[in-house]
């Protein structure tokens, strides 16, 4: 792993939150009640709040054992030897994908399993002599045991072959883990040389999973995630062996994707399971910086805002992270092509997707928009609702956040868009003149209507005005309803509506009416979401319904 030096000053306060961190109430159980609580409720967050709290001592600990020399290691020996004592490393939701390989829980290889691994074994190899020479035995012989057997067994892990971020995580920390501690012998070096070409293979299919725009489907968030692990392991890959994953034309767009999905002031854009304000590893992102002229870190997040205390983010952050100047700006407005998003920034923003319904994290959400302006989105994505066991299941569609009834987008004759790979949105224009930005969808084939010829949602962008139009051609009459999201409570009046003096809607329906759904956020905190509904008739034949959006 790459060298932790003392930092320099803008590191500050996220080495203040490492000095709390490491010290404090002493590590949660993660007992038989808790572990079992997913598979009794579905419940995930109970027993992951638990897991985590765990993680953030190790990370912390960690940390500061490579950063100061001085440090009494034994409460970070006692963490090393709790871990090693958690009856898997895997979260109880992902328990499952170890059956493919008719192995236990404990030898279950998933994201967290793989990330535990990288943790402890960098942590070892770095620390040497200075750790008690019993307990680094034991952190080597768990790693083997729990991930690397099961990665050196030839039959497929249930992740491979998916091509997104679960291919990055779990094959880059488990090769950063492998290159950590497969040195001692001419068994390791095959062992080594295997799991690498493996990882390799793994890091193919997740560069795979990509357009050539570059575009992340799952979001910025996941972006961080995979592309981060991505990053770390080629970096790692190149000083090892010199072969560089990153020195492609591809991977270079797929390092530019969240500036060109930013709606200004930290915001991006929270298509999928995403969220508005993501962070972004400043170590990620000085090291894309140099290598790709992509836009530096402007803040070191705090220790806290990756709840999951991953030791890839931090560790680099630590070892990577310098002020560096900030490239020219290179525009307000983004088209991606293989995800069909569009995205302008500006005094306001507006981002637009197409796509399917069946992307990775999906969301039934074929031609739905997002309004920003004030550092506020007020027509809004909900991003990701609270993951439980359903949120994953054959029924994930019937939950808020992924459904399209929690997104702006019509219902026909009583029917929502529907999943699946074939219910994809066509990309008919796109233009961009500098002043107006022009998008229009088909968006026929996500519905399943009797009558519907065709939907056709146009959209016309001028910083802080858009004007919205849906052309269906009918065989009969149907009933639309166009809905529009906020987390904000609109005032209607006759044809019109205003959400708090931010934006201001007019339109022709005949009818409009809102409703308030109470549900969870992702951290599983009360979250409260406004459903505007406007009602209206397409007649036979062809018809245009027309919204003009103002923004502050």
């Amino acid at each position: 792993m790459p060298a932790l030096a003392r930092p320099a000053g803008e590191l500050t306060s996220l080495l203040r939150d490492i000095r709390a961190a490491a010290t404090g109430e002493p590590l949660p159980d993660l007992g038989f009640s808790a572990y079992r609580d997913y598979f009794d409720t579905g419940n995930r967050i109970r027993y992951e709040r638990r897991y985590f709290r765990r993680r953030a001592r190790l990370a912390a600990q960690a940390a500061q054992a490579l950063l100061d020399p001085d440090t009494d290691l034994g409460p970070l020996a006692d963490t090393l030897w709790s871990v090693c004592d958690e009856y898997t490393w895997a979260l109880p939701a992902h328990v499952r994908h170890s059956a493919d390989q008719d192995r236990g829980p404990e030898q279950c290889l998933d994201l967290f399993a793989a990330e535990t691994a990288h943790t402890v074994a960098e942590t070892v190899a770095a620390l040497g002599d200075r750790l008690d020479r019993r307990v680094g035995d034991r952190v080597r012989s768990q790693v083997r045991r729990r991930v690397f057997e099961p990665y050196l067994d030839a039959r497929p892990l249930n992740w491979e072959g998916h091509g997104n971020n679960w291919e990055a995580v779990c094959a880059g920390a488990t090769g950063l883990a492998a290159l950590a501690l497969l040195h001692d012998s001419p068994a390791d070096a095959a062992a080594l040389a295997a799991m690498l070409d493996r990882s390799r293979r793994a890091m193919d299919r997740y560069l795979g999973g990509f357009g050539d725009d570059g575009g992340c489907a799952e979001g910025v968030d996941y972006w961080v995630y995979g592309f981060g692990y991505f990053v770390y392991f080629a970096e790692a890959l190149r000083e090892h062996t010199g072969h560089d994953l990153l020195d492609s034309a591809k991977v270079a767009q797929i390092a530019a994707f969240p500036h060109r999905v930013a709606l200004g002031g930290g915001a991006y854009v929270p298509f999928s399971d995403a969220s508005e304000r993501p962070w972004l590893p400043a170590g990620l992102l000085t090291r894309l910086a140099e290598r790709f002229g992509t836009p530096p870190a402007r803040v070191v997040p705090s220790l806290h805002d990756d709840h999951c205390y991953r030791w890839g983010h931090l560790s680099r952050t630590l070892a990577w992270f310098r002020p560096l100047p900030a490239p020219a700006p290179t525009g307000n407005s983004s088209y991606l092509p293989d995800l069909a998003w569009v995205v302008h920034r500006g005094r306001t923003g507006f981002a637009a997707k197409g796509g399917n319904n069946d992307e990775p994290h999906n969301h039934n959400d074929l031609g739905h928009f997002v309004l920003h302006t004030h550092g506020v989105s007020v027509l809004d994505d909900l991003g990701a609702g609270e993951y439980t066991a359903g949120y994953f299941g054959p029924g994930r569609h019937a939950f808020l956040h992924p459904s399209a009834r929690g997104h702006s987008v019509p219902v026909i004759d009583g029917q929502a868009q529907l999943p699946g790979p074939d219910r994809a949105a066509k990309v008919l224009h796109h233009a961009d003149d500098g002043g107006t930005v022009s998008f229009d969808l088909d968006l026929t084939g996500a519905y399943q209507v009797d009558g519907l010829r065709s939907l056709v949602r146009r959209f016309r962008w001028s910083d802080g005005r858009l004007e919205l139009t849906d052309e269906i051609d009918a065989a009969r009459d149907l009933p639309v309803e166009e809905l529009f999201i906020s987390r904000r409570e609109p005032v209607l009046a006759t044809g019109s509506a205003d959400w708090d003096g931010l934006a201001t809607l007019t339109h022709d329906c005949p009818q409009a009416a809102v409703s308030v759904e109470p549900t969870s956020d992702h951290q599983a905190q009360p979250d409260r979401v406004y459903r505007l509904t406007c009602t209206t008739l397409a007649p036979a034949g062809r018809s245009s319904h027309r919204f003009v959006f103002e923004l502050a």
